[in-house]
């Protein structure tokens, strides 16, 4: 009932919609202060020039539109802002149901937020033509195994390989600590439930809304532990999705920020895993995905971006300095656990929908041994 009082929404002068609307795309590249109609896909709420929120919506002023729903770069958003007439309809706090909604408006096309914009709207409306499916979205290339993603690292060992897969996936689209939530909810969905997740520690199925900080709850584990290296929940390593996973709120506190290597104690609640004072062993299953998700990150964070140079070592108990181990226990587990396909689903899915990069060690697994040994 509410959608159809929104389509007929509008304060456009006569004549306004003859031309053909702007694509966002169009409309970012256009942004000279003229007037124009633009149609795009409500992807949230812009807090910053670089931060948009897909859930948690704090205002009603202002929505992101972009070309596809499932987009997450915020170079390809258009931010548009919500005036009084339009807010009770349009607000994303009072109405968090519009995500993915097509949507038609009219504007001024100006910065907003110090971002591609469009300003004093005269008309906004949800789009008349049927919203697209998620399957019918085209997805990205390059596929998952392209030779063209790693062109840059053919034939290249040691070294030369790792910077080369470096600069590949430093490339990539960053998200706040707020956004790593609904990343989750997508990159770790149980492919037998589409309401739940898959704890890593656990194995458990468990539904998506109950994430929090309470007993029994799932969280954000740091696989790198964010104290190693001191870089926290900020946005860059302590928001990079190919390491964060979600986690028994009680088991990842028990997982503390230990390093990984075999043996110490099972855990009576993830049976499975070991622990010991400065150690940490995943159950079998995951053992390959933890060493991939360490290696991803030794590779990806080289001390640029303002953060530590995070790089394995042989060693356990490394404390606050920006070192992970132990390398040639981590290297093993890559080789006698390689990716599945709930790993491959979930690295195609962070760089369709949210990063923008790959793992290389999930795509290549034999990178690692070209690397380090």
């Amino acid at each position: 009932m509410l959608f159809a009082g929104l389509v007929a929404q509008s304060a456009a002068a006569p004549g306004s919609q003859a031309a053909a609307p702007l694509t966002v795309a169009q409309a970012v590249a256009t942004q000279n202060g003229s007037t124009a109609a633009v149609t795009g896909y409500i992807v949230g709420q812009p807090t910053s020039a670089t931060s948009v929120l897909r859930s948690g919506f704090t205002s009603d002023t202002a929505l992101a539109i972009a070309d596809s729903a499932a987009e997450t770069s915020t170079a390809k958003m258009l931010y548009v802002q919500v005036t009084t007439e339009y807010r009770s309809g349009f607000g994303l706090q009072t109405t968090p149901s519009l995500m993915g909604k097509k949507v038609d408006v009219t504007g001024q096309l100006t910065a907003y937020f110090s971002h591609a914009g469009l300003k004093s709207p005269s008309n906004m409306a949800l789009s008349a033509a049927p919203t697209p499916t998620p399957t019918q979205t085209p997805t990205p290339t390059p596929t998952p195994t392209s030779g063209d993603y790693y062109a840059g690292a053919a034939g290249k060992t040691g070294a030369a390989l790792e910077s080369s897969l470096h600069q590949i996936i430093s490339v990539q689209q960053k998200l706040s600590y707020d956004q790593v939530w609904d990343a989750l909810k997508d990159t770790d969905q149980d492919p037998a439930n589409s309401n739940n997740v898959i704890l890593l520690y656990t194995g458990r199925s468990q539904s998506k809304a109950t994430n929090g900080g309470g007993v029994d709850d799932w969280n954000r584990e740091h696989v790198w532990a964010k104290s190693h290296g001191d870089f926290g929940t900020a946005t860059g390593p302590g928001t990079d999705v190919h390491h964060l996973r979600p986690t028994d709120v009680t088991v990842n506190s028990a997982r503390g920020n230990k390093d990984f290597d075999l043996g110490g104690t099972q855990s009576t609640e993830a049976p499975g895993n070991y622990t010991d004072a400065d150690s940490w062993e995943p159950r079998n299953a995951v053992k390959g995905d933890v060493a991939r998700m360490v290696m991803y990150m030794a590779v990806r964070y080289e001390g640029g971006d303002g953060f530590a140079d995070l790089e394995m070592n042989n060693l356990v108990n490394n404390g606050t300095t920006p070192y992970m181990g132990k390398m040639s226990v981590l290297l093993e587990w890559n080789r006698i656990d390689p990716p599945d396909a709930f790993e491959q689903r979930r690295n195609q899915r962070i760089y369709e929908r949210w990063q923008g990069n790959r793992n290389p060690f999930v795509d290549h697994p034999e990178y690692a041994d070209a690397i380090w040994n």
